[in-house]
């Protein structure tokens, strides 16, 4: 499992009226993209990391599991926020 933060260097943004998202946390199993997060501020990139990486370490530590498994149980949470 990976978790990365970037700086993406073009808008992401499909909102024309908005501010530029230029931020991106990706969450990475198997080499494969599972969850994007994208941001407008460097801040608001490193708080959405260190919550990602919380969510995940949390689950994996009361579940005593392997991150994959962890990841997909956070991913269900997320998804349901949504």
């Amino acid at each position: 499992m990976r978790i990365s933060t970037v700086f993406l260097s073009l808008d992401h943004n499909p909102f024309e009226d908005s501010d530029p998202a230029l931020f991106e946390t990706m969450v990475f199993v198997a080499g494969e993209a599972h969850h994007v997060r994208r941001y407008f501020i460097w801040e608001e990139a490193e708080t959405g990391h260190a919550e990602m990486v919380a969510l995940i370490r949390d689950e994996m530590e009361a579940a005593e599991a392997r991150a994959a498994t962890a990841w997909a149980s956070v991913h269900a949470g997320l998804a349901a926020r949504s």
